[in-house]
């Protein structure tokens, strides 16, 4: 969710120099549906962070529903020995009868290391894409169905409400670059979180290589929200990210 993008910790040869992805953001939840209109509801979630079974943050995420318009809010605060990391990342899309239209996305980090601001904004109309890296509008290919890095969270969770097991989306990341995020189910598994057991969809991430690795679990019961998410490197663990707390709000 990026997700599937993020790095948390690296190996420890590399421990004095960790390098932070987005780790929940954009990389991570999507929004509770309505089962019966398959239209987003507002939620609210929380996730422990962890690395080797210890806890080394926690993250937050908001969805706000207005009539045809969604916006998404996340922030995460990830504290490692020396290193620190606080991100929020805030995102409105259309999401009128399950077609989920990205608008705008803002992302900021603090923390070690230097500060980072990235904002896009999408017009359909025209079908470009303005970042505040640059003057114009991007150079990108533009394609149907295109999706920022938290928008594509939700356009998954209907994918999965409609039985679908392959998944393809093309991304505008955070920093305006045109990329696909390629995912595929490889089955059913009952997991125990901070929240408690719950039964869930695996998927994984498909990349071009075997160098990194990402896996996914939804819950069917919670119309497959994203409760759990984990991420490794050259088979090393960089993050685990689990689900403590959920409500929907009506």
């Amino acid at each position: 969710m990026q997700f599937l993008m993020a790095k948390f910790f690296q190996s420890k040869a590399l421990q004095s120099k960790i390098i932070l992805g987005a780790v929940l953001t954009s990389t991570l939840f999507s929004p509770l549906l309505s089962a019966s209109t398959n239209k987003l509801q507002s939620y609210q979630a929380e996730y422990d962070i962890l690395r080797q079974g210890e806890r080394h943050g926690s993250a937050f995420r908001r969805l706000s529903v207005t009539n045809e318009q969604c916006e998404l809010s996340y922030k995460s605060d990830i504290k490692w020995m020396i290193f620190n990391d606080k991100r929020s990342e805030q995102a409105t899309f259309d999401c009128a009868n399950g077609d989920i239209k990205p608008l705008t996305y803002v992302m900021e980090r603090k923390g070690t290391g230097p500060d980072r601001k990235y904002t896009l904004k999408f017009d359909h109309q025209t079908k470009t894409v303005l970042s505040n890296r640059s003057k114009y509008p991007l150079e990108i290919n533009w394609e149907n169905g295109v999706q920022d890095l938290i928008s594509y969270q939700a356009q998954m969770r209907l994918d999965l409400l409609a039985g679908k097991k392959e998944f393809d989306y093309p991304i505008v990341d955070k920093k305006g670059k045109a990329r696909h995020y390629r995912f595929e189910i490889l089955g059913t598994e009952t997991i125990s979180l901070p929240y408690g057991n719950v039964e869930t969809i695996k998927a994984k991430r498909v990349y071009n290589n075997d160098k990194r690795q990402a896996l996914a679990w939804f819950a069917p019961s919670m119309d497959y929200l994203l409760v759990r998410m984990w991420k490794g490197e050259k088979g090393v663990e960089q993050f685990d990210v689990q689900l403590r707390s959920y409500e929907v709000k009506k």
